[in-house]
């Protein structure tokens, strides 16, 4: 995998070797190219490195700093709408959350009336569902996405791999309603653990993919994810206090 960093500090070539000399030491790390001119680092890395890693390599020469690179989204040129809008952007997963909502609302009419936990869990289970199956499609890129906001993942990377087997194991036990208290309060752990990254990314204003459906689709990280989370955790919420 390879990411680009900022480096500041940076005057001359001997700078440039000397930087790149102390970030090639940082082991799983592969390749190392610096970009004198536009203060930036180019690192490839067999597995994830938590930045903080890397800017302990340079702590012996602190006219040195590394950070993370904040991608600015494209502007577009004058006079020229933008080449994608937000509901471009956000189609897949309106599309799921319609689809699956549309569902949940049917299985819910099932007999007299309308049966609200029965719908909540159609919805949970279709939700868990979806989402793990866009995951599974490429696990290593969702993987590798993952662990640049979530707070596990950043130090352990092996937490994306177990993170889509629980999404789908939780599907499966709204499915079937397995232990429906449980599987509701692992739900709200799991999920509130994954919201804490979302909400530091957003409000830091970090460009980053959100890698809710995988890596298939290039969403970007915004109020949309933390909704999409914050909704589990109130639906499982509302059946922890409906089931106690």
């Amino acid at each position: 995998m390879k990411h680009t960093y900022k480096v500041t500090g940076m005057t001359c070539t001997g700078c440039q070797a000397k930087v790149q000399q102390l970030l090639s030491a940082v082991p799983d790390v592969t390749r190392v190219d610096i970009d004198l001119e536009n203060g930036e680092a180019l690192i490839e890395m067999s597995r994830h490195i938590n930045t903080v890693i890397l800017q302990d390599a340079l702590r012996q020469y602190p006219k040195y700093q590394l950070t993370e690179k904040v991608y600015e989204p494209a502007m577009a040129p004058a006079g020229e709408p933008e080449q994608r809008s937000w509901l471009q952007v956000y189609k897949p997963i309106l599309l799921i959350f319609g689809y699956v909502l549309a569902i949940s609302i049917i299985a819910g009419f099932h007999g007299r009336g309308f049966h609200t936990m029965y719908g909540m869990r159609v919805f949970m289970a279709g939700f868990f569902l979806v989402f793990s199956f866009f995951k599974m499609l490429d696990l290593a890129g969702f993987a590798e996405s993952y662990a640049m906001y979530h707070v596990i993942a950043r130090n352990f990377k092996a937490w994306g791999y177990i993170y889509a087997g629980i999404e789908l194991l939780l599907g499966l036990a709204f499915a079937i309603d397995f232990l429906p208290l449980l599987t509701n309060i692992v739900t709200v752990i799991v999920m509130a653990v994954s919201i804490i990254g979302v909400l530091q990314s957003v409000l830091n204003k970090r460009a980053i993919r959100c890698a809710c459906l995988g890596a298939v689709f290039n969403l970007p990280m915004s109020t949309v994810t933390i909704i999409e989370d914050g909704l589990m955790i109130a639906m499982s919420a509302v059946s922890i206090f409906m089931l106690t």
